[in-house]
């Protein structure tokens, strides 16, 4: 029996088995559009329990059900982006004093996160799909209702802006070899 049939039939096994297999990559993603864990950890609850209703419009005959899980927390981070209902401020795991190599990872990462942030809409959505979450282009084009030929366009894109924007903290020698004629 499918999973998700079986699950909105009420068998927890089965509801555990789709949570299990798709919340951790559908929390980073979530988490990544809108900065806020708590909102991350609402918009895939809401995710799931949209699942489980009746009037649901999850098709196995059209789509996998990670690709429309995926779809539909990026639908649900869109909608609070726009309606500006961001909660806390992003958590980072390095509270404490860290030695200063830590203090340099965490202010790349943090730069990077800021550069992301600021691509368009479009461009971000298919650059975290892409590099953190590992999806093909195939699945990215179907969540997004786009080519596959657009999605590859605004991942260029994507990456021609990000490599400016962190152009300052390429290493000596690379952006030295870029100057180069």
């Amino acid at each position: 029996m499918d999973l998700v049939k079986a699950a909105r039939r009420g068998r927890q096994a089965a509801f555990l088995q789709l949570f299990d297999d798709h919340h951790l990559p559908l929390f980073r993603f979530a988490y990544r559009l809108t900065g806020s864990v708590a909102d991350a950890e609402d918009i895939v609850q809401e995710c799931f329990l949209q699942l489980l209703r009746p009037e649901c419009a999850y098709d196995p005959r059209r789509t996998s059900v990670r690709t429309y899980l995926f779809g539909v927390v990026r639908n649900q981070s869109l909608k609070r982006l726009r309606n500006d209902l961001k909660g806390e401020a992003s958590l980072h795991p390095n509270n404490e004093p860290s030695p200063e190599s830590e203090a340099i990872h965490a202010e790349l990462e943090n730069a990077v996160a800021r550069a992301v942030a600021q691509l368009p809409e479009s461009q971000s959505e298919v650059l975290i799909l892409a590099h953190y979450e590992h999806l093909p282009l195939a699945e990215i084009a179907r969540i997004m209702a786009l080519d596959v030929g657009a999605v590859k366009s605004r991942l260029q894109r994507a990456r021609a802006s990000l490599k400016e924007t962190l152009a300052a903290y390429a290493p000596d020698s690379q952006r030295s070899l870029e100057r180069r004629p």
